[in-house]
């Protein structure tokens, strides 16, 4: 057996994202994906590929996709669920890879380091059509769209943020200092990064479309049109003025070129920067990550009655207990996202109960 999803329930899931996106669904997207669906296939020799396998590059594209399928055979999809697979596992802000960075996967997550740490003066990034990390992932959207048909949504690898891209390029406290020693060098390469990345991007693209039923990304957010969630992680470590200069014009650029954007503010050092984000008005919606160590986000009602007052979306990462509370004190599920929630099959019919509630059948 394959994969089990129709057209039918694609075109479902689509509508139900076209009407999110528009502000007309008065609920929150649950995604639900059940694991143990017995598909009577036998299980591939291909490892699934993740950041801890990713380096290989001997194994076949063709037997990588095979066991994606496999794996996506296991599943039951409910809810706003659709079959999907997470192309961050190249590691997040591959875009450095594609510009000469080592990419270490020896702890079994990846980490991008320099070859040489150059002076931010002697820094310039180039388009190298020949990159390995490139060109294997191309590879890999190939046979996925080949396979598949337009059956299973392959994500955009987790490109990362501009800056944090140049961040690897200037580790340490290296960039801190360039943006007080050198900030024109620092916006002149931010701009070299802006282009680079959409072209990486656009590149991308036309390898998945139009055959790819959509847009996605590690957020797992469907939308049938251009769409990325964008970032700045280096943000947290500088004040708000310094965002204002260095970070938002560049963020602002790319929510205009995006069709639909969201923002990944990650950690409590970034809410500073919270009313100047919500202040770009091309930008749809704002994942808030409260960070290792902090509350859970269902701690902090503050933040999301901010961004709901601002008319933003929203993503939820923390079960539906969760999801009950911040829903509680904003008063609605609208504009929500809740991604993929995995369980086993063996609770089907207890989910299918709670989804009910939120209106979902």
């Amino acid at each position: 057996m394959g994969i089990e999803f129709s057209q039918n329930q694609w075109d479902k899931v689509k509508e139900t994202y076209r009407l999110w996106w528009e502000g007309r669904l008065d609920r929150p997207i649950i995604s639900v994906v059940l694991r143990g669906n017995e598909s009577g296939r036998a299980k591939p020799s291909a490892p699934l590929l993740s950041q801890e396998t990713c380096t290989d590059l001997s194994i076949p594209a063709s037997e990588i996709i095979d066991r994606i399928d496999y794996e996506l055979s296991q599943n039951v999809y409910l809810g706003d669920s659709f079959p999907y697979f997470n192309m961050d596992c190249f590691g997040p802000g591959v875009v450095a890879a594609f510009l000469g960075a080592r990419l270490d996967n020896s702890t079994g997550r990846v980490w991008f380091h320099p070859e040489e740490v150059l002076p931010i003066t002697e820094l310039h990034f180039e388009y190298d059509s020949d990159n390995v990390w490139l060109n294997r992932i191309k590879e890999i959207y190939y046979e996925g769209m080949k396979r598949w048909q337009g059956q299973v949504l392959m994500g955009m690898t987790d490109l990362g943020g501009v800056l944090d891209i140049l961040s690897t390029f200037r580790p340490g406290e290296n960039l801190l200092l360039d943006l007080y020693d050198y900030p024109d060098q620092v916006k002149r390469l931010t701009w070299e990064l802006h282009q680079l990345w959409f072209r990486f991007y656009n590149e991308l693209n036309d390898i998945l479309q139009p055959v790819n039923p959509g847009y996605s990304d590690w957020s797992q957010i469907y939308s049938d049109k251009p769409s990325y969630i964008l970032q700045c992680d280096f943000s947290y470590m500088i004040g708000p003025e310094m965002f204002d200069e260095f970070c938002k014009p560049e963020l602002e650029a790319s929510c205009k070129r995006l069709d639909r954007s969201f923002y990944h503010l990650d950690g409590a050092g970034q809410l500073a920067h919270l009313d100047s984000i919500l202040d770009i008005d091309e930008l749809d919606g704002i994942q808030w990550i409260p960070g290792d160590g902090k509350p859970p986000q269902s701690q902090w009602p503050e933040v999301y009655e901010k961004i709901s007052k601002a008319g933003r979306k929203t993503q939820v990462l923390e079960g539906l207990d969760g999801l009950d509370k911040i829903i509680a004190h904003i008063g609605t599920g609208k504009g929500i996202h809740h991604p993929t929630i995995v369980a086993h099959i063996s609770q089907e019919a207890e989910i299918r109960r709670r989804l009910v509630e939120y209106g979902i059948e």
